[in-house]
């Protein structure tokens, strides 16, 4: 444990001006990130007498082993360095909101020519317009269902879509009127174009022209005699009518707003938001987040609408910030935060705290939406929290290691009968996954072969090589570190790139798949590397045995330790994205030797076919008119394709199994 004292700046040394501070570890990572209006009286806070500090103050600063600091002219630009700082480093000691549940979008995607109405989870993508997120899928989806009868725009899959341009014929959707059938020329694309225009503007909110429209339409057909166009379009008004139901106005003024409210405890904090628009309440989304110092409510506020409007500048997506955001307290930098998001807005953007009316009644149910958020959170993962910390002391007793491993990679092999062998790296964090932090490796023959050169199926001379290049990286990336290091210590960002370097960091604990030979394999790498302070065990499959090296017996854990399984679950990991990567390596080395006797089928057109169907399934499953359609494919060629493919089909099913080195089992397509 660090004494705060041993890395505090010289007295006169921090300036006064505004900045952006980093607290690192030992190892370098960044740990905590902050801002200050005044950096000299802020950063000299946190080198008091640790009684005094809160106690996660404390645990951050006893943590931490030296400060940096950069000065900026604004409070909106350090707001701007902050966030940056945070979505790049992702600090352990900040806090880091995360989505309590999954919630669907409403997504246009209007960069296409023929644009597709769905509803779909996850990130934003570009050239996509979204609505929402919304509480349930199924809501939105009958939402969507109602509307498609009075603009009824695509909502089918790239795939039917084409079949059916093929085929010449609409799906069902076409036949019943929910879709115009622009997949057969039933509209042009400039008219489907216009009928997506109009339902994204209902969708926005301006829904009174429509209805109007409607019912304009609905009288003039009806003067002029014709009852089955007006009665369709009455069922149209319905339509509309029943879906603006299901959106209750909730600010008569129409008022375009984000309510955010927060439930807190001294560990956690939940926070709801409710997207107002037009008076109407479109979606609702909720994080929770662990308190990781001791900021109140305020503070808490500027935190979640720094991440929650930082990037929007980054995605181009202006129109997601409101005039108006209704928060619980105004935070410490309300002026500067005006600023900064009307900024990327273009036009005024007010943070307010609601005193009474319908916007302080809707703040209201939104902060009971957020304890029934924290409450349920609670009650979910009331262990989650002592079960990790528990794991992870269990893991550092048990291999009598001098610090809990709180960076584990593991390393697994995957390879069929000595071909297509590659090896995978798996980070996890305080006993979660680090997806963004995963590595595959090709293997290669230089350390790897067997006597013959071949890579052949010797998993201890993979694992060795797998081992000697990544802390290899480790070396060299540490090496270029110290030579542009600070007075802070080594600097473990690409100044090129602005990026953390790849493989900069060391791991807690090396964990490989496999028993003694692949653990020594891997300590004898690090021994020829001079790498000396980086503990290595390995998991046997078939009794969870856990190895160290140079020890005759293995280490013995409960199979109801949460060490045990914290270790499994990071071996299995491993074990699935390597065989992931295999699969996918293997599937494409398949079709191409399957396909080097074709006649006409060169390299480039191998590519074309393989990035068209994507899978030797899909490959197998098409026909030969299908094949055709392929560009540079013809009719002869198409149907040499599909002869040998059905040829090799057919040599696979008589010829014998192949069994899988890396898990035992038979491998079948």
């Amino acid at each position: 444990m660090a004494t705060p004292s041993s890395y505090r700046p010289a007295p006169g040394s921090i300036p006064t001006d505004p900045g952006v501070y980093r607290f690192r570890d030992a190892k370098g990572r960044v740990i905590y990130v902050g801002k200050a209006k005044s950096l000299r009286p802020r950063l000299s806070s946190y080198f008091q007498d640790i009684a005094n500090l809160h106690p996660r103050t404390a645990s951050m600063v006893t943590t931490g082993a030296s400060v940096e600091w950069t000065v900026v002219k604004t409070e909106v630009e350090a707001l701007q360095l902050e966030y940056s700082w945070i979505k790049e480093f992702d600090p352990r000691f900040n806090v880091k909101y995360r989505d309590d549940k999954s919630y669907p979008w409403l997504a246009v995607t209007v960069g296409e020519e023929f644009p597709r109405v769905m509803v779909g989870r996850g990130a934003k993508r570009k050239g996509t317009r979204y609505f929402g997120p919304y509480g349930h899928a199924w809501a939105i989806r009958e939402t969507v269902d109602l509307l498609l009868r009075v603009f009824p725009m695509r909502s089918c899959s790239n795939g039917v879509f084409k079949r059916s341009s093929q085929i010449g014929r609409p799906c069902l959707l076409g036949y019943i009127d929910k879709c115009a059938a622009p997949c057969v020329g039933n509209v042009t694309a400039e008219e489907h174009r216009r009928i997506v225009d109009d339902f994204c503007d209902f969708m926005a909110g301006n829904t009174n022209a429509f209805v109007r429209r409607i019912e304009r339409e609905m009288y003039a057909a009806s003067e002029a005699m014709d009852f089955e166009k007006a009665a369709r379009l009455r069922d149209d008004l319905g339509a509309m009518r029943k879906a603006l139901e299901k959106q209750a106005v909730v600010l008569g003024d129409g008022t375009d707003a984000d309510v955010i409210a927060l439930a807190e405890d001294p560990l956690e904090v939940a926070v709801q938001i409710f997207y107002v628009r037009g008076g109407r309440i479109r979606g609702q989304r909720g994080w929770v987040a662990d308190r990781s110092d001791d900021s109140d409510t305020a503070g808490l506020v500027q935190e979640f609408l720094l991440q929650l409007y930082g990037g929007v500048a980054a995605e181009d997506d202006a129109s997601a910030i409101p005039r108006e955001v209704l928060v619980p307290a105004l935070p410490p930098d309300a002026a500067v935060l005006e600023d900064l998001l009307s900024d990327i807005r273009g036009s005024r953007v007010a943070i307010r705290v609601p005193q009474r009316g319908d916007k302080k009644a809707l703040q209201e149910t939104v902060a009971s939406n957020a304890g029934q958020s924290l409450m349920l959170h609670k009650t979910k993962r009331a262990s989650d929290l002592t079960t990790r910390n528990r794991a992870l002391e269990e893991i550092q007793k048990a291999l009598g290691l001098d610090e809990v491993p709180l960076r584990i990679e593991c390393y697994d092999v995957s390879n069929l009968q000595g071909t297509e062998v590659v090896a995978s790296m798996v980070v996890f964090e305080d006993g979660l996954a680090r997806k963004g932090e995963y590595r595959r490796f090709v293997i290669r023959g230089e350390d790897g072969s067997d006597a013959d050169g071949q890579v052949g199926q010797n998993d201890v001379a993979h694992m060795h090589q797998v081992i000697t290049r990544r802390f290899r990286r480790l070396l060299d990336e540490q090496a270029r570190s110290e030579a542009v290091s600070t007075e802070s210590g080594p600097m473990l960002v690409d100044p090129e790139t602005g990026r953390p370097r790849k493989f900069a960091y060391a791991p807690g604990l090396v964990v490989v798949d496999g028993g003694p030979p692949q653990v020594a394999a891997a300590q004898q790498a690090l021994t020829e590397l001079g790498i000396d302070d980086i503990p290595v065990c390995g998991l046997a499959k078939r009794l969870e045995e856990v190895w160290l090296p140079d020890e005759e017996d293995p280490v013995i854990m409960a199979r109801s330790s949460e060490g045990l399984y914290l270790l499994q679950r990071v071996r299995d990991e491993a074990h699935r994205f390597a065989i992931t990567h295999h699969r996918s390596r293997r599937s494409k080395t398949m079709v191409e030797s399957m396909l080097d006797d074709v006649p006409g089928l060169g390299e480039v057109r191998r590519k074309t076919l393989l990035k068209h169907f994507g899978s030797l399934k899909k490959l197998r499953e098409a026909d030969a008119a299908e094949i055709a359609l392929v560009p540079g494919i013809g009719p002869r060629t198409a149907a040499s394709i599909k002869e040998a493919v059905a040829a090799a089909a057919s040599t696979r099913k008589t010829g014998s199994p192949r069994v899988n080195t890396a898990t035992g089992e038979i491998e079948e397509d």
